[in-house]
């Protein structure tokens, strides 16, 4: 098949393309805008294969991307692009709002117009897969896990942003018919993720001998899932899910912040003392770096997914541990570190 990717220079894209190109016999062309987030240095290794494409575009700008799929003719597009910083978000809400809202609408619309343009048999062959976050549920008090029918309550600009292109991928099934699948995954982490996000600036940081900041107490919850595990989850929904349905997909992995951070500090301990680490003099040990500051406004405290709809639909699950998905992925950022 010919699968068009959004965002695919991004964390979990450009895995999604790796794995795509080193498993299967499909086309890619990935089309991204190449934002900051962007990593094109996370592609390095297939960039050269015969069935890989690239085009620098804007999801936004309609005419650009109606060109690609019309030169393209894709049979399945996996739509990953999106601002997906919720500190970003606070600080500067309309480039979300503009990025996974416009540009999910517009993305939408060149997918029904192309998709309405194909032969009976290539119709019912097209698929729209839009790539969302369990943020959009918001907040988990007690101990029930987020499933696809649990209410949407976004807390942070992000997850509205997210939560409203969901809904439109929703509409454009309903009004419209268009051929769309839906996942809503937890908090992905794993190698070339970028340096704003807790883990990997856990690491970089901690090898730099710099604090480690910790939002309030650390007691927030995460659901981890390392990303090749997800990847393998996407590219089952995108060809085998059910149309119009929404999966979910989490590490089963539930994790604070706080219990984050110090497994980090055991692994480099493990991997690279900090009597080793000429910028840890005068420290004393990784975990001497933890500092607490103010939390996040709107911060919530817990997410944790319930991904049996997947499982016994799909046969997926996830292969990592936490501590096994970790230690690999501060054993890659070692090496980059010393490679510098």
């Amino acid at each position: 098949m010919k699968i068009l990717i959004t965002g695919g220079a991004g964390f979990i894209g450009s895995a999604l393309i790796r794995f795509l190109l080193n498993n299967t016999q499909h086309e890619v062309l990935n089309v991204d805008k190449l934002t900051y987030a962007s990593n094109i240095n996370a592609l390095a290794d297939i960039s050269n294969n015969s069935r890989y494409q690239f085009s620098q575009k804007d999801i936004c700008d309609a005419k650009a991307i109606t060109e690609l799929f019309n030169s393209f003719q894709p049979d399945i597009v996996m739509h990953l692009a999106a601002e997906s910083h919720v500190d970003r978000s606070i600080d500067n809400p309309s480039a979300f709002i503009e990025s996974n809202i416009i540009g999910t609408y517009t993305l939408l619309e060149v997918s029904r117009a192309y998709w309405h343009s194909l032969s009976l048999s290539d119709k019912d062959r097209f698929r729209f897969h839009h790539v969302s976050t369990d943020e959009v549920y918001g907040d988990l008090i007690n101990d029930e896990l987020f499933t696809e029918n649990t209410a949407y309550a976004p807390s942070s600009p992000y997850s509205a942003s997210k939560a409203a292109s969901d809904h439109l991928v929703r509409s454009w099934f309903r009004t419209y018919g268009l051929p769309v699948v839906i996942t809503n995954c937890s908090n992905n982490y794993g190698l070339y993720q970028h340096n704003e996000k807790l883990i990997p600036l856990m690491i970089t940081n901690a090898l730099n001998g710099k604090a480690l900041p910790i939002y309030g107490a650390g007691t927030q919850i995460r659901d981890w899932l390392y990303v090749d595990d997800h990847i393998k989850a996407l590219y089952l929904v995108a060809t085998e899910g059910r149309l119009g349905e929404t999966y979910n997909i989490g590490g089963h992995n539930e994790w604070s912040n706080i219990e984050v951070v110090r497994l980090i500090c055991q692994i480099l301990e493990q991997l690279f003392p900090n009597n080793d680490n000429p910028k840890m003099q005068y420290i004393g040990s990784y975990e001497a770096l933890i500092s607490f500051v103010t939390d996040r406004a709107g911060h919530d405290k817990r997410y944790a997914i319930d991904a049996s709809k997947i499982a016994n639909e799909l046969g997926w699950k996830p292969l990592e541990t936490f501590e096994s998905g970790l230690f690999k992925t501060v054993e890659w950022h070692l090496k980059q570190e010393v490679n510098k």
